[in-house]
Order: structure tokens, then C-alpha cells, then sequence
């Protein structure tokens, strides 16, 4: 029973980890919505994405059932890169981007899959890079009762996603907090999340695996330096060109 609840806390915190940066998109979509572009188009489309996106990171933990333990657990190493990433380079919110054109009249029998449906489903899946990362070791370093556990929190928490996306349109305020602070929490969610799959993988117990991690790692951070020197270096003289 405790592993059940190991599951269920470690699916909730991989599920808020990997879409706090969701919650501003679907900001975004229910500020459209009119008689053409329902809130149930929203929600269909955000669960179509969704799925699409566990299906593609279920391989992991078929995986699981033909490698030793250890060996999945340096799956780890990727949430703890994407994680490293995000702390040194800072993505820019750029939400005017994403702006679906629905002023095209949709006829009422179109129902939940609709192409406003899909168009949500596509963004979200699109941006959902990281989820992938995150959750094919995540579900590698899971027996299958866990793995239904922290599905069964996954899609109950896209609804709260949601329906709390819809509730902060009416608190602008609170979902520009939200968008501030939740960036600079989650790489550091990431890194534990990842630490945890190592750890609890024995996968540190293997000096030969450890060591293996600590070169993976030590790679992703000297490629990180190596592109924050090339941005510093181009950065000025796209400054210059754009005053000439």
C-alpha cells in the first residue's frame, strides 16, 4: 500500500512539474472562447493531446520488462538535464504566438472532435517535449499497478488543469504569479524528480552506472556553458545590426 502512495504523490509532483507552463496556453484558449470555440473544445482537445502523449512515452515501460532495473533507472538523467537546462537558459514567454484563428463558423453537430478540438490537442502535444522526458522513465521504474495509479492521477489532474486555467481567466493577477514564480520552481522539481528515479533505482549502487551518470551529466553541463558563451558572444552583435 505505501508504494501505491509513493506512486500517487510521485505522479501528482511529475504531472505539475512538467505543466505549469500548460496552464498559461489554456489561459490563453478559454480568453477565446465564444460561439465557435467552446470550453468543451478546450477540454477535449487538452485530453486528446494528453493521451497522445502518454501513448508515446508507454514504450518506457514496456522497456522495463527486458533491461535490469539499474540500467532504467538512468532514464533519470534525462528530467535532470531538462532540469539543468531550464535553470541556465531561461525561456522567454512568448503566448501572443500561439493564436488559433476560430472566427470560422463550425456547425453545432461537430461535437468534441471538432477542429477546434484538435488544434488544442496539437499545441498540447506539441509542447509537450518535456512531459515525454519526464514520464518515459517515470513509467520505465514502475510495476504496472503503480503505473495505473499515477495514469489515474495524470488524467484526473488534466481536468483540474482545467478547470482551474478557466477560473484564473477571471484572476489575471493570480496567473501572471503563477506564470513568475512556478518557472523558476520547476527545474529544481525536475532535478529531484530525477535524483529520485536514480535512487530509487539503485542505480548509484552500481559504481559503474554512477560513474557512467556523472560523465552523462557532466557533458549536458559543459554543453550548457558552451552555449551560454555563444549567446553572450552573438548576442551583442545582433544588438549592433538591429541599431544600424
Amino acid at each position: 500500500m505505501t508504494h501505491l502512495i509513493t506512486a500517487l504523490s510521485t505522479g501528482i509532483t511529475a504531472f505539475i512539474a512538467t505543466n505549469l507552463d500548460d496552464i498559461v496556453i489554456l489561459l490563453l484558449f478559454f480568453s477565446q472562447v465564444n460561439t465557435c470555440f467552446r470550453r468543451r473544445h478546450i477540454v477535449m482537445g487538452q485530453y486528446l493531446g494528453f493521451a497522445l502523449l502518454v501513448l508515446a512515452c508507454l514504450p518506457g515501460f514496456f522497456g522495463s520488462l527486458l533491461f535490469p532495473k539499474p540500467w532504467i533507472g538512468l532514464l533519470g538523467l534525462v528530467p535532470i538535464a531538462i532540469g539543468i537546462n531550464r535553470l541556465f537558459v531561461q525561456e522567454e514567454d512568448a503566448p501572443d504566438e500561439i493564436q488559433p484563428d476560430y472566427k470560422t463558423q463550425q456547425p453545432w453537430y461537430a461535437g468534441f472532435l471538432s477542429p477546434q478540438a484538435y488544434s488544442v490537442a496539437a499545441v498540447t502535444f506539441a509542447n509537450g517535449g518535456d512531459n515525454v522526458g519526464i514520464y518515459a522513465p517515470l513509467f520505465a521504474n514502475s510495476a504496472w499497478e503503480e503505473l495505473i495509479v499515477i495514469l489515474t492521477a495524470f488524467f484526473s489532474l488534466v481536468g483540474v488543469w482545467c478547470f482551474t486555467a478557466f477560473q484564473l481567466t477571471r484572476l489575471p493577477g493570480i496567473a501572471e504569479v503563477l506564470t513568475r514564480y512556478g518557472n523558476q520552481l520547476i527545474p529544481f522539481v525536475l532535478i529531484g524528480l530525477g535524483v529520485l528515479i536514480l535512487i530509487d533505482s539503485h542505480t548509484l549502487e552500481n559504481r559503474g552506472l554512477a560513474t557512467l551518470a556523472l560523465v552523462v551529466e557532466g557533458l549536458v553541463l559543459l554543453m550548457l556553458f558552451r552555449n551560454a558563451e555563444k549567446t553572450e558572444t552573438i548576442k551583442p552583435e545582433m544588438e549592433k545590426r538591429l541599431t544600424d
